[in-house]
């Protein structure tokens, strides 16, 4: 999250939870609204935390999105989905890979 605060983003929600799912981090990028979903890996043996967020995947997230913004009408617009894929080789150490509009 210090990643997207450095650069920028003022965080709306974390962890948002409802009857179909969960969206990690919802904030705001200028004036647009962007749900992250955050990959979380320590290597990239069984391939890029990013392939993780397969088409089911994808459509679940812009559902939710849907259902965060029916939730925040004073935030409407167009959304963005974003996928964080953090490999962390070892403490201490965290590679970011920060693939905009995704889904």
């Amino acid at each position: 999250m210090a990643h997207l605060v450095a650069n920028g983003v003022r965080i709306l929600d974390r962890n948002w939870r409802c009857a179909h799912g969960e969206v990690d981090i919802v904030g705001l990028d200028g004036r647009q609204v962007v749900f992250y979903e955050v990959k979380t890996r320590r290597t990239a043996r069984f391939g890029h935390p990013a392939e993780a967020v397969d088409r089911a995947k994808a459509a679940r997230l812009r559902r939710l999105a849907g259902l965060w913004l029916q939730a925040h009408p004073h935030l409407g617009g167009d959304p963005r989905i974003d996928v964080m894929a953090l490999l962390m080789p070892r403490p201490g150490v965290c590679e970011i890979d920060h693939l905009r509009g995704v889904a």
